[in-house]
């Protein structure tokens, strides 16, 4: 299933690819175009917009970088970006209709933004070759404070993972930093959805979790390439995916969020691909 890609010759006993030093340079050419069409989505948030609308101009924007979407025709997939509004947790389709959330009170689709909603748009576009994937959390208008405080929770759960990259460390120790993180400000961690490595290829070992134990799973060594992307819930961890098979929701009907990077891992560290040019990697809060 998993193309050969440029690496240093060696796969490890889990099936971790190892890559060059110069594929750095790669990764970082097609996270900084999946990062700048984030960036640039940011202004075209607000109430009243419609998901398809953004993902129309997503489309339009890939091209326009001179990119190939990787998620159109992935799997039957028909969109260039998944958006994911309140309490889908991942994968939500644009444009389609979603059961309402109980902090909703309404019955209405995800299409039409409207005051308060919190959302995460997922691009990743091909470069050259080399797979650009990161995700990020906007909000249109003014979020109410408990959604503010799980968009911001979430993001600092990513870069607590993030932190723990370094060769020697294991997928464990990001997990667990993570989790901790999460779990001390009382909220939950997704378990049914995980990173993933990639380079040439869109998903690749390792399954990257976001919970765990530390030291334990596959030693992080240089050369490494994987998605964080932690999936946190106000109320409790379980998901289910509706019948269109992408929609993955909180089973509770509580606010989601997340945020994602791709990194790779250095000789002495981490580095991060998909970093906001703009720096708006963190969203206004109106």
């Amino acid at each position: 299933m998993f193309e050969t890609g440029s690496h240093d010759g060696r796969t490890t006993r889990e099936g971790i690819r190892i890559h060059a030093r110069e594929d750095f340079a790669c990764m970082h050419r097609a996270g900084q175009v999946a990062a700048r069409i984030l960036d640039d989505i940011a202004e075209h948030v607000f109430p009243g917009q419609t998901t398809g609308e953004l993902d129309r101009l997503i489309t339009e924007m890939v091209a326009a970088h001179g990119a190939t979407s990787a998620t159109i025709g992935y799997r039957g997939y028909q969109h260039a970006s998944c958006i994911s509004v309140n309490h889908v947790v991942c994968h939500g389709i644009p444009g389609s209709p979603i059961p309402p959330s109980k902090h909703e009170g309404r019955g209405r689709g995800n299409d039409v933004l409207i005051d308060g909603d919190i959302l995460n748009i997922d691009v990743t576009v091909i470069v050259d070759g080399w797979f650009g994937d990161t995700s990020r959390m906007f909000v249109a208008g003014r979020p109410k404070p408990f959604a503010e405080r799980l968009v911001k929770v979430t993001h600092d759960a990513l870069m607590k993972g993030i932190e723990a990259v370094r060769p020697g460390n294991t997928f464990g120790d990001i997990g667990h930093a993570i989790q901790a993180y999460v779990e001390a400000q009382r909220m939950s961690v997704v378990r049914d959805f995980c990173g993933h490595g990639l380079g040439r290829v869109f998903h690749a070992p390792p399954n990257v979790l976001h919970y765990g134990r530390p030291g334990r799973e596959a030693t992080l060594e240089e050369g490494m390439f994987f998605t964080i992307e932690p999936m946190v819930n106000l109320g409790r961890p379980e998901t289910k995916v509706l019948a269109d098979d992408w929609t993955a929701i909180t089973r509770d009907r509580a606010l989601s969020a997340q945020f994602e990077h791709s990194v790779g891992v250095t000789a002495s560290g981490v580095d991060i691909f998909t970093l906001s040019p703009a720096g708006r990697f963190y969203p206004s809060m109106g």
